[in-house]
């Protein structure tokens, strides 16, 4: 099985990409497909051993468009904009005359100049809706192509006939007008439609060109892409760092702005991860490639970015429906309007067929078909640039519903870094010897705990200890000199004896563990992880928003309570061993709430893909990210509030979107049918044509509003 992704050229409206989803699913091989109209890109699913990308660009060359590969994409953008702008400008010259002829000095004298003037705008500039009509129907689907083509065509033929065989007036303006303005229309479109994928241009801009690497002893100039994991790498002060790394030497500031979008720079030292594109500020780094190409991290920014950005978010399943079915419709009432107002209304034949194509115009699917992509598109781009990765638009749609967010604490709420605060030894034992054994059984542990233990025991010569064992939510158990060591809560060491000391420690919110060496306790070591800086400020937002806020977390009630009280957090769940952390989130689903899980760790993944939002710290680990719908790259808790204010003005964005599509053609549809006629009101094709173009343009105009969304916090 494999994954490809194409950009189509050739498309017009959400319909086009209905038919080049039906032709790629007629394709064997093709296990599935999904293709974006906003982001005109096609990805594809397909058995490799049946088919491949080639025969899969062929059944998109059949249906009529045109499959491109990454190097092709600008080069066809820039000759699409030309040939369009330059159908307009001819469009536009030829349809001057033939307007003012029409409208000011008209006369059956003048029907064979009009003809002549009309033909090249019909076939000509008009060759796109022709093409793409032939392409819809080729494909059993009817588009806004359709709509185009039956409309000038019948304007067209009856000035044909009116010209040469019956002399009267003719409809010339009509289909000139209607396809010059379409046209600008489309050209207008696409420049649009370009800027709401403005964000991912700079993500791909960001790229940097050139490396410094040492090779045979020697520095040597490379292209960024010819660096390979291993390499040393040289970056100076000002220069963009190329590839990810880890520091091996020096010391420095990087700017990480345009990643993270954390203004402040950070401080690198020996052992410091590095991230590509970012830009080191004063000092001279010297660091080890560990990730090259498509595998850095600002390429798999980009990639989730675009595949978000061509994903469908839920709501659009109603745009699509009314899509499906609404160029059949449309015809049909712009046929029942002719019938009525020339058999019915007696009207003259030449009103009847302007009221007919005056409906056929004025529809617009494209609107609804632009509704929902293009706002999602923006909005899923202005997260990028504040540092929150959205991975698909069902995870944009629901973040503003969530009830409830779920906090992880170790690494979430708090720096994840705890230091030992306290070292109260029991049973006639000294302070070294709870730290010294201690130490012993944590030497091998990767807990964050057990960092903290043995930073307190620097200096001190740590023997290695024998059976070492790992107790998921308990603690650990090690063997030395044939004895036990034991270190860890009291689910592991029960001792009331000295519930009264670890209670008071609790109640400060310090975590507190139990070392016994042979069967006896020795001491108590009470250890704090110090919150994160805008933890309290998240949470005062969220509660602020009447979000119901919890905190999960392994702590026992006591220490997890008085954590959770600094923070203003009123629902803890505390004591969850690691594998449970699922099991609370399908609680609260259980109870209606729609649940956000934010986390950052591997035993945090499975929480995060059972929550309906999973939100991961970016800088935690690679499971989490993967498995996490929204990533906040810059381990900010603030973030959480943006993500889900960006996605209510998102989703109010998309409903505005919606609501004037269908409005407008519920409004306008009646109107070019005659509705208002009594009251002397026509709509003539013409002004059909502006109102169905300025639908489009109000439709990705509010959502390109979007851009100038601003953060809250």
């Amino acid at each position: 099985m494999r994954k490809t992704e194409l950009k189509i050229a050739g498309m017009h409206c959400a319909s086009c990409a209905r038919v080049i989803e039906r032709a790629l699913k007629k394709e064997k091989g093709v296990l599935g497909t999904k293709v974006n109209f906003a982001t005109e890109k096609a990805e594809i699913e397909f058995n490799e051993k049946i088919t491949d990308v080639k025969k899969l660009k062929k059944a998109i060359a059949d249906a009529g468009y045109k499959a491109l590969e990454k190097e092709e994409e600008k080069v066809m953008e820039k000759s699409l904009v030309k040939e369009l702008l330059f159908l307009f400008i001819l469009g536009l010259a030829l349809t001057i005359p033939i307007f003012i002829i029409s409208v000011f000095f008209y006369s059956p004298k003048f029907n064979l100049l009009l003809f002549v003037l009309t033909t090249p705008i019909q076939f000509i500039v008009g060759w796109h809706f022709y093409k793409g009509a032939y392409v819809a129907l080729k494909n059993k689907i009817a588009d806004m192509n359709v709509l185009i083509v039956l409309s000038t065509s019948a304007a067209y033929i009856y000035s044909i006939g009116a010209t040469f065989f019956i002399n009267m007036p003719t409809f010339y303006e009509a289909s000139a007008t209607v396809i010059t303005t379409i046209t600008l229309g489309r050209l207008l479109e696409h420049k649009n439609k370009e800027k709401t994928g403005e964000s991912i241009k700079k993500l791909v801009m960001l790229q940097p060109k050139m490396a410094s690497v040492i090779r045979n002893g020697k520095e040597i100039r490379l292209v960024a892409e010819q660096v390979k994991v291993g390499d040393i790498i040289i970056v100076k002060p000002g220069q963009k760092i190329p590839v990810d790394g880890v520091v091996i030497e020096g010391i420095s500031s990087v700017d990480e702005s345009m990643i993270t979008g954390e203004s402040i720079p950070v401080e690198k030292k020996k052992g410091d991860i590095v991230i590509g594109a970012t830009i080191n500020k004063h000092g001279s780094l010297k660091f080890k490639a560990t990730r090259v190409g498509k595998n850095t991290i600002l390429n798999q920014i980009i990639k989730l970015v675009e595949e978000a950005q061509g994903s469908k978010a839920p709501i659009q399943r109603l745009a699509d429906k009314v899509t499906n079915w609404f160029v059949p419709v449309v015809s049909l009432i712009a046929f029942v309007s002719f019938i009525m107002w020339y058999f019915l209304f007696h009207a003259t034949f030449l009103f009847a067929l302007t009221i007919a194509i005056s409906v056929l115009v004025i529809a617009c699917p494209c609107a609804l078909g632009l509704a929902t992509p293009t706002a999602a598109m923006v909005g899923i781009g202005k997260a990028a640039e504040y540092g929150i990765i959205i991975k698909g638009g069902e995870s944009l749609e629901t973040a503003y519903k969530i009830t409830t967010i779920v906090f992880d604490k170790t690494g979430t709420l708090t720096k994840g870094k705890p230091e030992v605060t306290n070292v109260i030894p029991l049973s006639n034992a000294k302070e070294k010897d709870v730290l010294f054994y201690a130490s012993i059984v944590e030497k091998r542990s990767e807990h964050s705990l057990a960092e903290a233990i043995l930073n307190k025991a620097k200096g001190m010569k740590i023997p290695e200890a024998s059976k070492f064992k790992a107790i998921p939510g308990k603690g650990v158990e090690a063997r030395y000199q044939g004895k036990k060591i034991l270190l860890g809560s009291r689910k592991l060491i029960h001792s009331l004896k000295y519930e009264k000391h670890i209670q008071e420690l609790e109640n400060q919110g310090k975590t507190v563990v139990l070392v016994s060496f042979n069967k006896k306790v020795l001491g108590l070591i009470a250890i704090a992880d110090q919150l994160k800086e805008n933890s309290k400020d998240a949470i005062e937002r969220l509660n602020e928003m009447n979000k119901e806020v919890a905190m999960i977390t392994g702590d026992n009630l006591r220490t997890a309570t008085a954590i959770a009280k600094q923070l203003g957090i009123k629902n803890v769940l505390a004591e969850v061993l690691p594998e449970d952390k699922e099991k609370e989130i399908k609680k609260l689903q259980k109870q209606g709430k729609i649940v956000a899980m934010v986390g950052d760790g591997i035993n945090d993944a499975p929480a995060l893909a059972q929550a309906n939002v999973g939100i991961a710290i970016g800088a935690g680990t690679d499971v989490a990210i993967e498995t996490g719908n929204i990533i906040l790259m810059k381990n900010d808790l603030r973030d959480v509030v943006t993500s889900i204010d960006l996605s209510k003005e998102t989703m109010k964005k998309i409903k505005q979107n919606l609501f004037w599509a269908f409005f407008y053609n519920v409004l306008c549809i009646p109107i070019a049918a005659g509705a208002l006629y009594s009251l002397g009101i026509v709509l003539q094709p013409v002004m059909a044509a502006v109102a169905m173009v300025l639908s489009d343009i109000c439709v990705v105009g509010n959502s390109l509003s979007l851009k100038r969304y601003k953060l809250k916090i």
